[in-house]
């Protein structure tokens, strides 16, 4: 399981115009999943996206996480995070799960975010058609992968 995580000020996704979810503060979360996904990699990826502390605390040091702030999240479904572009100019998405095995992934993964929160977390439409805005603070972008812990 891949994330990218990106400290924002605002953050919103939308589907033909309508807007799904919004956040202010927090953290929007790009989450691409594989075949080789599982449980394991949920609770990994919950615990750092949760505790990582990239929010400025009073003297301007990156030393407060997400639930330190009771900032907010929004999770979006992406998997072209698992693009193969090593060939061509045409990326390859054959890493990336089908829908049978990402999508209870995907709301196992959001359930996981709303209980180690708190509260509710945004999310898109799984599959669809989607615009992301995004005002980055910071910038602070991170990208992690489960497979990567060891």
């Amino acid at each position: 399981m891949r994330v990218v995580i990106q400290r924002t000020k605002k953050a919103s996704v939308s589907v033909s115009g309508v807007v799904l979810s919004a956040i202010d503060n927090g953290l929007m979360v790009l989450v691409g999943i594989e075949d080789a996904d599982n449980e394991e990699d949920i609770v990994y990826l919950v615990k750092k996206i949760c505790n990582m502390r990239i929010f400025d605390d009073n003297d301007g040091v990156m030393n407060l996480s997400v639930k330190d702030i009771n900032g907010d999240i929004l999770a979006i479904s992406q998997f072209t995070l698992h693009a193969r572009t090593k060939k061509g100019n045409r990326p390859s998405y054959i890493s990336a799960a089908k829908p049978e095995i990402s999508i209870p992934l995907y709301e196992n993964f959001v359930k996981a975010l709303e209980v180690e929160m708190g509260k509710e977390i945004g999310t898109g439409e799984f599959g669809a058609d989607m615009q992301v805005e995004l005002i980055n603070d910071g910038p602070v972008t991170i990208i992690i992968d489960s497979k990567d812990k060891q």
